[in-house]
């Protein structure tokens, strides 16, 4: 197998990409899939170079990024050094940076670009990541499947306490604590303006119900982060979308950061079959 790691791409906000190349080089005509990290996520994150080497060992070529804010650096690609970046994040550069990918891995530079077919292109999403890919395959006819991995439903909901808000507002910033890493990470005001200037672009009940390529939405039933009902409402949206629920899987499937294991933890691995099989039809 091919792994080509922290490869850099320039972004679009003064920031670059770092992304990661999964591929089994004999393969000929590969199906190219783009895995979206979530909220707080990185592309190095627990188990997903496990998932990725799966891809790959079934004829897939696999891409999995870190959004160019996402508090990583290139130098410091886990967890979040630059807590400014974090702060400036918002849905629009995260778009931004998924086309930006989109565009290179179907172009003529990408390094496999002889042995994928870029008809054959997959976007795959973690939670947050979820909404992005939603969004982004109604906006690209690249897109030709999505599939949801414990994804959200609704940006604006994340919004919806009006005395938050006004606080938010009023300080020009609040913080959220990492769990694991204690830190504090912020969020300038301006993301919650980006989802206002965007609200029909960003609401995702709109980008499944234009989407007119096959989705495949996995939730599991003990997600305390986004709650199954999440994931039933994409499916009611989807005039193309099948439905796999993971009975007692979390909101990482068994996962953690670190994964210290070779092998997934077995709601993770009924995501990854299902999802490999899904994207091979």
């Amino acid at each position: 197998m091919h792994t080509r790691r922290n490869q850099i791409l320039q972004g679009e906000h003064q920031k670059p990409i770092l992304y990661d190349i999964y591929f089994e080089q004999q393969t000929t005509n590969a199906p190219l899939v783009i895995f979206c990290h979530g909220y707080k996520g990185f592309k190095d994150w627990g188990y997903w170079d496990l998932v990725a080497k799966a891809f790959a060992k079934n004829g897939i070529c696999f891409v999995k990024f870190n959004f160019s804010h996402n508090g990583g650096t290139i130098n410091e690609p886990i967890d979040f050094p630059d807590l400014e970046a974090f702060a400036t994040n918002n849905f629009t550069i995260e778009l931004d940076d998924l086309k930006v990918m989109i565009d290179h891995c179907t172009g003529p530079d990408f390094l496999y670009h002889e042995s994928i077919d870029t008809n054959s292109l997959s976007l795959i999403g973690h939670s947050r990541g979820g909404g992005i890919v939603y969004i982004k395959a109604a906006e690209d006819e690249r897109v030709k499947k999505v599939v949801s991995w414990a994804s959200v439903s609704d940006f604006e909901a994340r919004f919806a306490d009006e005395k938050a808000r006004a606080y938010w507002k009023e300080r020009g910033v609040i913080y959220v604590e990492n769990s694991r890493t204690k830190q504090q990470l912020p969020h300038y005001y301006q993301f919650y303006e980006d989802f206002v200037n965007n609200t029909e672009r960003f609401t995702i009940e709109n980008a499944v119900q234009n989407l007119k390529i096959p989705n495949l939405v996995i939730h599991g039933t003990e997600d305390p982060t986004v709650a199954i009902a999440e994931g039933e409402k994409i499916k009611q949206w989807s005039s193309k979308g099948e439905f796999l629920v993971i009975e007692g899987a979390n909101h990482v499937f068994g996962g953690k950061h670190p994964w210290e294991s070779e092998k997934l933890p077995q709601h993770m691995q009924e995501v990854v079959e299902a999802s490999i099989g899904f994207v091979l039809e």
